[in-house]
C-alpha cells in the first residue's frame, strides 16, 4: 500500500504541480494555499496573463506560461474578460517581481491570492511545454501550501480521477445566469472604456454566452450592434423574443459536443430564421456541430497570441488569438459550408461560412488584437450583414 502520510518538499518548495502519470514537479507555491485538478496546458503569449487568467475558456485548466517574466506589469481592474478568473492556477518560470507599469494596481501574487487562484513558480516551464507538445495536454492537480508538506499520493490520485475535459460540459457553469445589455466600448489609453447609448437604431444581436469575453462585445458595440446577451441555455424561444437582427455565438470551455447537446438544436433553428450569424472559438464549434460536421479533441490544442492563420479567399496571412482544445473536422463539413481560414501551423481549420445562409464563425479570436488589427474585420463584416435595425 502506498504511503499516504504527508511529504516534505525539497528544501525551499511551497508547491508542486502532480500529473497524473505520477510525474511530480516541484516548486514554489504563490498566491492562494490550497489545490486544483484539471487539464494542464500551455499559452505562449508575451502579453495578456491577466486576461488569459480571466477568460472562462481556461475553465478547469492550469495554464502553463512559456514567456518567463509573468506579474511584471501588475493587475488592474480594467484588463478583465470576466468578474472572476477562471483558469484555475498558472504555472511560470521565473520569481513574480514587484510590478513596474503605470496601470498597475495590485501586485499579481496578491491577485492571485485574492481571488483564490494558486500560482507554481520557478519551474522549467520549456521542459513541461515540451512535455505536453509530445504527449498531450495532461490531467494533473496544482497545490500550494506554506509549509511545504504534502500528500502526494492523495494529489496523484485526484489527478488520476480526474474525467478530462472530453464529454464535459462547461459552458453551464461559466454563462452568465440572466440576460443583460452591453454597451461598453473599446478601451483607450487615457480614457478607459467607451460607452454606447442605447440608441434603437442600431441592428440588435443577441449573443448567446457559452463563457464569453468582454471584449468580443466591446468590439461588437464598436462596431455599430446594440448587444442584449442571454444564458448559454436560452431556448430558441427565449432569443427570438428580443427581436434580433443576427445571433452572436461566444466562445467558451469545454467539449464542444457536450454543449452540443443543448445548443445544436437551438442554433439550427437561428439558422433557419435567415438572420446574420456570427461565431468565434467555442461557436464555431458549435456551428460547425449544427450543419452537420463533427469536433475532435486536438493532441495539445492552440493556446497563444502568436498564431498565423491563412485567409483563403486572397491568401492574406493573420496573426491571431488562439485559445481552444478541440477542433472542427474540415472533412466532416457539408457542401453548403466553404471553409475560409487554416492555421499555418498544422492546416487544421480556422473557419467557415455557409453559402446558403448569412452564417460565418472563426477559431480564433479576432477581439484580442494581437495582429493587432488583422482580423477585427470580422465584426464590421457581421454588423454589415445585419443592415438596419428591425
Amino acid at each position: 500500500m502506498a504511503d499516504a502520510r504527508p511529504k516534505p518538499a525539497p528544501e525551499g518548495a511551497t508547491g508542486l504541480l502532480v500529473l497524473a502519470d505520477g510525474s511530480t514537479i516541484w516548486g514554489r507555491g504563490f498566491g492562494a494555499e490550497g489545490e486544483a485538478v484539471g487539464e494542464v496546458c500551455f499559452n505562449t503569449a508575451m502579453t495578456g496573463y491577466q486576461e488569459i487568467m480571466t477568460d472562462p475558456s481556461y475553465a478547469a485548466q492550469i495554464v502553463t506560461f512559456t514567456f518567463p517574466h509573468i506579474g511584471n506589469v501588475g493587475a488592474n481592474h480594467e484588463d478583465l474578460e470576466a468578474d472572476n478568473p477562471w483558469a484555475l492556477g498558472c504555472v511560470v518560470r521565473g520569481d513574480v517581481t514587484r510590478p513596474s507599469n503605470f496601470r498597475a494596481a495590485q501586485d499579481f501574487v496578491e491577485w492571485m491570492q485574492a481571488n483564490g487562484r494558486i500560482g507554481l513558480s520557478g519551474v522549467d516551464t520549456r521542459a513541461l511545454t515540451r512535455r505536453i507538445r509530445l504527449q498531450g495536454a495532461p490531467n494533473g492537480v496544482i497545490a500550494h501550501r506554506a509549509d511545504g508538506r504534502f500528500d502526494v499520493d492523495a494529489l496523484l490520485e485526484k489527478a488520476r480521477a480526474w474525467p478530462g475535459l472530453e464529454g464535459m460540459d462547461l459552458a453551464k457553469e461559466v454563462s452568465c445566469r440572466q440576460l443583460y445589455r452591453w454597451s461598453a466600448g473599446r478601451w483607450a489609453l487615457g480614457q478607459g472604456y467607451g460607452e454606447h447609448e442605447a440608441d434603437e437604431s442600431r441592428p440588435h444581436v443577441v449573443a448567446i454566452d457559452y463563457g464569453s469575453k468582454r471584449n468580443i462585445f466591446r468590439n461588437l458595440a464598436d462596431a455599430g450592434a446594440r448587444v442584449t446577451v442571454l444564458p448559454a441555455t436560452s431556448t430558441f424561444e427565449e432569443v427570438m423574443a428580443h427581436q434580433p437582427d443576427g445571433f452572436f455565438l461566444s466562445n467558451g470551455p469545454g467539449d464542444p459536443a457536450a454543449t452540443g447537446e443543448y445548443a445544436v438544436p437551438v442554433i439550427r433553428q437561428l439558422l433557419e430564421t435567415g438572420k446574420p450569424l456570427f461565431g468565434i472559438c467555442l461557436g464555431h464549434q458549435l456551428l460547425g456541430l449544427a450543419i452537420g460536421g463533427r469536433t475532435t479533441k486536438m493532441h495539445q490544442g492552440h493556446r497563444g497570441a502568436n498564431h498565423p492563420v491563412k485567409r483563403l479567399a486572397d491568401g492574406r496571412v493573420e496573426i491571431t488569438s488562439m485559445n481552444h482544445g478541440f477542433a472542427v473536422e474540415k472533412e466532416s463539413l457539408p457542401d453548403n459550408a466553404r471553409e475560409t481560414h487554416v492555421s499555418l501551423f498544422d492546416g487544421s481549420n480556422c473557419g467557415i461560412e455557409l453559402s446558403d445562409r448569412p452564417a460565418f464563425s472563426v477559431q480564433y479570436h479576432p477581439e484580442a488584437s494581437p495582429g493587432p488589427q488583422d482580423s477585427v474585420y470580422l465584426f464590421g463584416k457581421f454588423v454589415d450583414q445585419l443592415g438596419p435595425a428591425a
